[in-house]
């Protein structure tokens, strides 16, 4: 039997929802979106998912910063495992709210994807220049949103190491 390659501080999504690290906790994502539709969308297809998730909103990038700093009435919410996070956002706009996650001692742990509308170049160089795990336009159609999703299910749950929480 092959020996698992998996340190005592890392575990997929997967393993740890389903092994005895705790069996209550599922994956917990930042959804930081302002348009309507793409979080009703979004919701569905985590909703219909193969691994529990809890998916939280913040409609624009101050409210995101002040529920990872779990300020006011985010004081006693969990951390994310995961934040899906939009460029063009009211406020205070997605690459100001990546640059200050990625600063933030504790916060720049969290894997940060990038879900947005936006192909410009300097946008992609500027996200990966500020850590941004990942980069994914938003594809207009229907169908081809929901497999976008479905992907990132698929890639950050259940096949990406992340680190264990702190009980």
């Amino acid at each position: 039997m092959a020996e698992k390659n998996t340190t005592k501080n890392e575990l997929t999504v997967y393993e740890r929802i389903t092994n005895n690290y705790n069996p209550m906790n599922s994956i917990n994502i930042l959804l930081v979106e302002d348009n309507p539709a793409d979080i009703r969308l979004t919701k569905e297809v985590f909703k219909e998912g193969r691994i529990r998730n809890t998916l939280n909103i913040a409609t624009d990038g101050e409210d995101a910063l002040i529920y990872l700093r779990k300020l006011g009435k985010y004081a006693e919410v969990e951390t994310p495992d995961l934040v899906l996070l939009d460029l063009n956002l009211p406020k205070k706009d997605g690459r100001e709210v990546l640059a200050e996650i990625k600063s933030d001692p504790v916060l720049k742990f969290i894997p940060v994807i990038i879900l947005t509308t936006s192909a410009a170049e300097q946008d992609i160089l500027n996200t990966y220049a500020n850590h941004a795990n990942c980069y994914i336009m938003k594809p207009v159609d229907l169908s081809q949103f929901i497999n976008v999703v479905r992907s990132i299910e698929e890639f950050w749950l259940t096949i990406v190491k992340l680190p264990r929480k702190e009980e």
